[in-house]
């Protein structure tokens, strides 16, 4: 039995709330179980430096995590002096996984940065990032299309994210940190509404996995990942 009592093919109950940063032109809050993270789009009228007359606009995220969203408290980064070398691949990740949806040609010369703050954190926490930052960046879209900065939301598919794992020897989806911090295997999938994916994250912690358990796992990803882009469109609907 997992520590949630649930199944092994069920979700974490899964909330998004909309509008929730009065400033951003696109934000929400995720709720993943005990994972809360606070998702916000920001619309910057210009690219990258490197980017600019190149005639398409960028997509980028940041990551952070606020010192008491786990049980002990977390120095923050910026008193550190530097971004750890996690938070710069979650970033990486985020920014990768959004702009794999994105037409960035009909975006324009513009940036768009998905703030991902971690409220509370209780595993996939990167996962919820990505599932939420969709949402938050969809919203910073439909604003600029409603006042005629774009033609059309340049978005071609939905996407969102999910872990899974092999604990006590059997393929869950959805693990909390009482299964992550002991999983024998540790995955993360990025699958967009038609399923394709977008990247994969698989780590074997414990003992080595096979073939076939990478394929249960690839599995109830994607049931997964169909749960949480029908809660994607139910909230932007």
């Amino acid at each position: 039995m997992r520590p949630s009592k649930r199944e092994s093919g069920v979700l974490r109950p899964v909330t998004i709330e909309r509008g929730v940063a009065r400033y951003a032109e696109g934000s929400c809050l995720i709720k993943c179980g005990d994972t809360h993270v606070l998702c916000a789009a920001s619309l910057e009228d210009k690219p990258p430096p490197w980017l600019r007359g190149q005639g398409r606009g960028w997509v980028t995220a940041e990551y952070s995590m606020l010192p008491r969203a786990t049980s002990t408290r977390t120095r923050r980064e910026s008193t550190a002096g530097k971004v750890s070398g996690r938070t710069q691949e979650i970033q990486r990740l985020i920014g990768r996984s959004l702009r794999a949806v994105v037409d960035l040609p009909a975006l324009g010369e513009r940036q768009i940065v998905v703030d991902c703050d971690v409220l509370q954190a209780d595993g996939g926490t990167r996962c919820a990032s990505i599932t939420g930052g969709f949402v938050a960046l969809y919203d910073c879209l439909r604003w600029m299309h409603q006042r005629s900065m774009l033609k059309q939301i340049p978005i071609k598919d939905h996407v969102a994210a999910v872990s899974c794992g092999i604990y006590k020897g059997s393929p869950v989806l959805d693990l909390d940190y009482a299964e992550d911090s002991t999983a024998e295997t540790d995955a993360n999938f990025i699958i967009t509404g038609a399923g394709g994916l977008v990247e994969i994250q698989a780590t074997a912690e414990g003992a080595v996995f096979s073939e076939e358990q990478f394929n249960e796992l690839l599995k109830l990803a994607r049931k997964g990942v169909g749960e949480l882009i029908a809660l994607q469109k139910a909230a932007i609907a």
